[in-house]
C-alpha cells in the first residue's frame, strides 16, 4: 500500500513569508503613526488624499558570521573552572557614537522609507483598537443592512444562483421515494431524469445590525484669545475625532457648536473654518448643548457625548455658572470631556497677572467634580493629543 504526502508548494512557503514581512511593516507604520497624527498637512483632509508617513527600514532576519581568528578553537577553553556552555574570550569592540549637535560621530543612521497611504487607511491602524466608552443600549436603534449573506436553499431563484449540489440530492431523494413507491424499476432502462421540482436556488437575503443610537457634541471657544497655535490644537482634537467617529460608527449623530461670549449650532465646515475673535463664557456652549439636548436627544433613547476644548480663559465671573454646567452635563452624559490647551507655566504667569487668586481658573474649579463619566484633559503640544486619545477611548498602540 502506498502512502502519499501532500507537499506545500514553494508559493505556500512564500505566502507566509510575505505574511510575516506585512506584519512587520504593519508594526512599523503603527509605531510611527502617532509622529503624524496632530501634522498640520492631514488636518481638514480629504479621504482620498494620499499622506506620507515615515518608517524604519525592516531588517530580516540572517546568519551572522564570526571573526574567525587566529588560534581560536570552538568549544575549547583553558583552566578547569570553565562550564559546558560558558561563554569567555569575548572580545570588546568599541562602541560607535552618535552624532550630537555639530559633533560628528561614527554610528550610522537608521534606514527610513515612506510608506503613502490614504486618510481612509490611515485611520484604520489607528482606530481599530478604539472605542466609545460607556455604549450602552436604548430604547431607540438605527436598523443598518450591514452585508448580504446566503441563508440557505429555496426552489425559485434565478439561474447564477442555481446550486447544482443541493439539485442533485432532491433528485436522489426523489429517486429513493418513487424506487420505495414502486413507481419507478432501477433495473430496467427507463433513465431517472431531472424534474422542475429538483432544481434548488442559493438564497440570499441582507443581514440587518441594531445599532445603538448615540449623539456626540463638539464645544469650542473660538474667542479672540484662541491664538493661531491654541486654534491649531483644538482643530486638530476635534479633526481626530471626527475621523474616529466616521470610521467606527456609521449612525452616530454629530452635533457642531462653537461659542465665543454667545453661542451657535455650526456644520462641520463653520465649525473647523471659523475666524477666533470676542470674548469667553464658557457656559454659553454648554448651555447650548443642553438646550439641543432636551429638544432633539433624550437622554434615556441616546447614548450622549460631549466634547468640550478651550484655553480655560474665562471671564471669571462665569466660572461659577460653568461649573453648575458641567456638573448637570455630567449626569446626562456617558462621557463628559473638558480638555484645555496650555502648559502649566502659562497658568501660574496668569495667576500672577490676575492677582493670585485660585477662583479665577477654571482648570482648578473643574477637578472639584469627581465622577467616572467626567474626564479632565490638557494639551500643550500636538503629540500630547493622541497620548489624550488614548487615554479616552483605550487602545494598546
Amino acid at each position: 500500500m502506498s502512502t502519499f504526502k501532500e507537499h506545500k508548494t514553494i508559493a505556500d512557503r512564500a505566502a507566509g513569508d510575505r505574511s510575516r514581512h506585512r506584519q512587520k511593516i504593519e508594526k512599523a507604520i503603527k509605531e510611527s503613526i502617532k509622529d503624524v497624527v496632530a501634522e498640520e498637512s492631514i488636518i481638514g483632509q480629504s479621504g482620498k488624499k494620499k499622506i506620507r508617513i515615515p518608517v524604519k527600514g525592516i531588517k530580516e532576519h540572517r546568519f551572522v558570521y564570526g571573526s574567525n581568528e587566529k588560534n581560536k578553537q570552538v568549544g575549547s577553553a583553558q583552566g578547569k573552572d570553565v562550564k559546558e556552555g560558558q561563554r569567555i574570550g569575548q572580545r570588546r569592540r568599541t562602541k560607535p557614537e552618535e552624532g550630537q549637535g555639530d559633533k560628528p560621530g561614527n554610528k550610522p543612521g537608521d534606514e527610513m522609507y515612506e510608506i503613502e497611504m490614504s486618510l481612509e487607511e490611515l485611520a484604520g491602524y489607528l482606530f481599530n483598537d478604539l472605542n466609545l466608552p460607556e455604549l450602552e443600549k436604548k430604547n431607540f436603534k438605527f436598523t443598518t443592512q450591514e452585508k448580504m449573506k446566503r441563508k440557505g436553499k429555496r426552489p425559485h431563484g434565478i439561474r447564477p444562483r442555481l446550486s447544482k449540489k443541493e439539485t442533485i440530492k432532491q433528485k436522489i431523494r426523489r429517486k429513493k421515494a418513487a424506487i420505495k413507491a414502486g413507481t419507478f424499476d432501477p433495473t430496467g432502462d427507463e433513465r431517472f431524469t431531472f424534474h422542475e421540482s429538483d432544481l434548488r436556488y442559493k438564497h440570499i437575503a441582507p443581514v440587518t445590525k441594531d445599532n445603538t443610537a448615540a449623539v456626540v457634541f463638539f464645544v469650542m471657544d473660538v474667542s479672540g484669545s484662541m491664538d493661531k497655535s491654541k486654534k491649531f490644537l483644538a482643530r486638530s482634537f476635534f479633526f481626530l475625532l471626527y475621523q474616529f467617529l466616521n470610521h467606527k460608527y456609521s449612525t452616530i449623530n454629530v452635533v457642531f457648536v462653537s461659542h465665543t461670549a454667545e453661542a451657535h449650532e455650526v456644520n462641520e465646515e463653520q465649525f473647523f473654518t471659523v475666524v477666533p475673535n470676542g470674548g469667553t463664557l464658557v457656559s454659553t456652549g454648554l448651555k447650548k448643548v443642553e438646550e439641543i439636548i432636551d429638544k432633539r436627544y433624550h437622554p434615556n433613547n441616546w447614548n450622549i457625548y460631549t466634547f468640550y476644548c478651550g484655553d480655560g480663559d474665562n471671564w471669571s465671573i462665569d466660572n461659577e455658572e460653568a461649573l453648575t454646567c458641567l456638573r448637570r452635563l455630567k449626569e446626562v452624559n456617558q462621557v463628559m470631556c473638558y480638555t484645555e490647551i496650555g502648559s502649566e507655566q502659562r497658568y501660574k504667569e496668569y495667576n500672577l497677572f490676575a492677582g493670585g487668586t485660585p477662583d479665577r481658573r477654571l482648570w482648578d474649579r473643574i477637578s472639584t467634580i469627581e465622577d467616572k463619566n467626567f474626564k479632565r484633559i490638557r494639551l500643550e503640544k500636538s503629540k500630547d493629543i493622541w497620548v489624550a486619545f488614548k487615554k479616552l477611548f483605550g487602545g494598546t498602540k
